[in-house]
C-alpha cells in the first residue's frame, strides 16, 4: 500500500473520466468498513482522509471487542445480540488481532453474584455459536486467583465471562491494506474540501486536497458516503449549510500503567460506577489499561484532552478496587477518545451505540453512530443503500467470512509482532540488518524495522504516525515515545526523501503532542 501509487491511481482515474462508484470521506473505523466491503463486492472505491487513518476516534477506543453488558442493562437486546454475532466474525476473520479476554467482575456484596451471573448466564445465551466461553461464579480463592491484584477485604466472590479485546488502530490499518488489496484507492493526508454537484444540485462527487503537494483534485462518484464520525455535521453542511446537526459528542479517558498494577491476563469489570458507567482494566500490550468516561463535549476536536476530574474518577474508582491504588505518578499515559453519539434524549452515556444512515436532500449518504464491534455490520448496511441509492450493480455482501490482511491463525509465536499477522515475516526479512534490529526504547518492544516498514507498506507519513497508530508506543507509554521520535525521524526521513529541516520540525511537534499524553 503506497500512498504515490495511490496518487498515481487517481489521477489515471481522473483523466479517463470515468466516475467511481463509491467515495467515502473519512477513514475510520466506519469509513475503512464501507470500502472494504464494497471493493469487496467489485465496486470502484475511492477513499480520503484528512489526517492519517485511524488518527481520531478509531484508534481511541477501550481496546474491547463487545457485545456491551450496559446495552443489556439498557435493554436493547437486538443491538447486544448483533454485536455479539459480529464480536464472533472479527475473531473469526482477524484472529491475528482480536482474541478473547476473561473478564472478573468482583461481589463485594452478597446480592452481586446472583445479580449479574444472571446477566451474564443471559450475555452467553445471546451470543449463542459465537460465544467466547461460559461465564460461572467465582469463590473468593477463585476470584483472586484471576485477578491477584484485587483487593480482598471485603471480596465474597465474583463472576467470570468473556469478550474480546483487540487492536484498534492496527485492525484499521490491516482494514485499509485489504481494502487497497481489493482495489480500492486510498488517501490519507487529503482532506475533502467540498463536494461536486450535478444540474440538479445532487451530490456527484469530492473536491479534495491533497496537502503533500497542494494539488486540488476533483472524485466523481455515482454516491458520496460521509463516514467521518464525529464531524459528522461538517460535512453534512457543505451539502447543506442549513442542514439540522445530527450529533452530540462525549469524550472518555483511558489511564495507562505498568502490567504489575493488574498482574494478571484477566480483565476486571466494575458494573456500577460513582457516575453510573462500567470502568475496565484490562491487560493490553504488556501494560494496564484503565478507563473509561463520560463527558459531555460541546465541540469535537482532534485531540481531544482529558479534564483533571476524569484522571481523578479513574484514579479513584480503579482505586477501590486494587491492593495497590494507583496514584498519578503512575500513570504512563493518557489517552482521550471522543464517541459519535446520535442524538436523543437523556445523558451521553444512556444514548443507543446504534448506527444510524442518513441521506441528505442533496443525495449524500451519511453512516455514524455505532461502534468499533459492528464496524462490519453497519458496512454491510451502508453499501446496502448506496448500491440501492446509486443504481450500482447488485452485488451481495461477501465480508462476513473475508479474511483481513495479515489473517494467521496462529500468531502468539511472534511476540509482539503478531498484531502484523501473515506480514510479520517481512518485518522480521528487515530486521536482517542490525541497524534496524535495533529496539528504538528498552521500555516497549519496537524495533527500527517496524519504522521502515510503515513508511513503506502502511503510508505512515509523520512520527505521530508512526508511534501513536503503527506502534502504539505513545498510548503506552508518553515518555518513551517522546524519547523514540529523534530515531523514527531519522529513519522516516530517508524513506520519505525529506530533509533535516524536516527531521527537526517532526521531533518538535511530535514532542508538543506528545505531552498532552503525559499526567503531571
Amino acid at each position: 500500500m503506497h500512498r504515490e501509487s495511490m496518487v498515481r491511481a487517481l489521477r489515471e482515474r481522473l483523466s479517463a473520466q470515468i466516475p467511481w462508484d463509491i467515495a467515502v470521506i473519512g477513514g475510520g473505523a466506519t469509513g475503512m468498513g464501507v470500502a472494504v466491503d464494497a471493493a469487496a463486492r467489485g465496486l470502484s472505491v475511492a477513499l480520503v482522509e484528512a489526517h492519517d487513518f485511524g488518527k481520531g476516534t478509531s484508534s481511541r477506543s477501550t481496546k474491547l471487542v463487545h457485545g456491551g453488558v450496559r446495552y443489556l442493562e439498557q435493554g436493547n437486546i437486538p443491538l447486544v445480540m448483533s454485536a455479539l454475532k459480529e464480536r464472533g466474525l472479527m475473531r473469526q476473520n482477524a484472529p491475528h488481532l482480536v482474541h478473547d479476554l476473561a473478564f472478573v467482575v468482583p461481589n463485594y456484596s452478597w446480592w452481586e453474584a446472583p445479580f449479574y451471573g444472571v446477566g451474564l448466564k443471559l450475555y452467553d445465551l445471546l451470543a449463542g455459536k459465537y460465544g467466547f466461553g461460559a461465564s460461572k461464579l467465582l469463590s473468593k480463592q477463585e476470584t483472586l486467583h484471576r485477578l491477584p491484584a484485587l483487593d480482598p477485604e471485603g471480596l465474597i466472590g465474583g463472576v467470570v465471562y468473556y469478550d474480546g479485546q483487540f487492536d484498534d488502530a492496527r485492525l484499521l490499518i490491516h482494514l485499509a491494506m485489504t481494502a487497497a488489496d481489493h482495489g480500492a484507492v486510498l488517501l490519507n493526508y487529503c482532506p475533502a474540501t467540498g463536494l461536486m454537484r450535478d444540474p440538479d444540485g445532487y451530490v456527484n462527487g469530492v473536491m479534495v486536497r491533497d496537502q503533500e503537494t497542494g494539488e486540488a483534485l476533483e472524485i466523481p462518484a455515482r454516491i458520496v458516503v460521509n463516514a467521518t464520525g464525529v464531524f459528522t455535521d461538517s460535512i453534512r453542511q457543505m451539502a447543506d449549510p442549513g442542514a439540522e446537526p445530527m450529533m452530540v459528542t462525549s469524550q472518555g479517558i483511558h489511564l495507562v500503567f505498568d502490567r504489575s498494577f493488574l498482574k494478571a491476563d484477566t480483565a476486571l469489570m466494575v458494573p456500577k460506577t460513582s457516575d453510573g458507567r462500567v470502568l475496565f482494566v484490562i491487560p493490553w500490550h504488556g501494560h494496564a489499561v484503565a478507563g473509561t468516561t463520560d463527558t459531555p463535549v460541546d465541540t469535537p476536536c482532534l485531540e481531544p484532552k482529558p479534564l483533571e476530574e476524569e484522571i481523578e474518577f479513574v484514579l479513584e474508582t480503579a482505586g477501590q478496587y486494587l491492593t495497590r491504588p494507583p496514584s498519578r505518578k503512575d500513570v504512563l499515559a493518557v489517552f482521550v477518545g471522543l464517541r459519535p453519539l446520535v442524538k436523543g434524549e437523556g445523558k451521553t452515556s444512556a444514548l443507543s451505540r446504534d448506527h444510524v444512515i442518513h441521506v441528505d436532500t442533496s443525495g449524500l449518504l451519511t453512516i455514524t453512530g455505532g461502534k468499533w464491534t459492528t464496524y462490519r455490520h453497519m458496512a454491510e448496511d451502508c453499501v446496502d443503500h448506496a448500491i440501492t441509492l446509486g443504481r450500482l450493480p447488485d452485488m451481495g455482501c461477501v465480508t462476513k467470512n473475508l479474511h483481513i490482511h495479515g489473517y494467521v491463525e496462529d500468531s502468539a509465536k511472534l511476540g509482539h509482532l503478531q498484531v502484523y499477522g501473515a506480514d510479520a515475516a517481512a518485518i522480521l526479512q528487515l530486521a536482517q540488518e542490525p541497524m534496524l534490529a535495533a529496539q528504538l526504547n528498552s521500555a516497549l518492544p519496537y524495533i527500527a524495522a517496524e519504522v521502515v516498514w510503515a513508511a513503506r507498506e502502511e503510508m505512515a507519513r509523520t512520527v505521530e504516525d508512526v508511534l501513536a497508530h503503527h506502534t502504539r508506543a505513545l498510548f503506552l507509554n508518553a515518555q518513551a515515545a517522546i524519547a523514540m521520535a529523534e530515531p523514527v525521524a531519522h529513519l522516516l526521513a530517508v524513506e520519505l526523501e525529506r530533509d533535516d529541516a524536516w527531521i527537526a520540525a517532526q521531533i518538535k511537534e511530535f514532542r508538543a503532542l506528545a505531552e498532552q499524553y503525559c499526567v503531571s
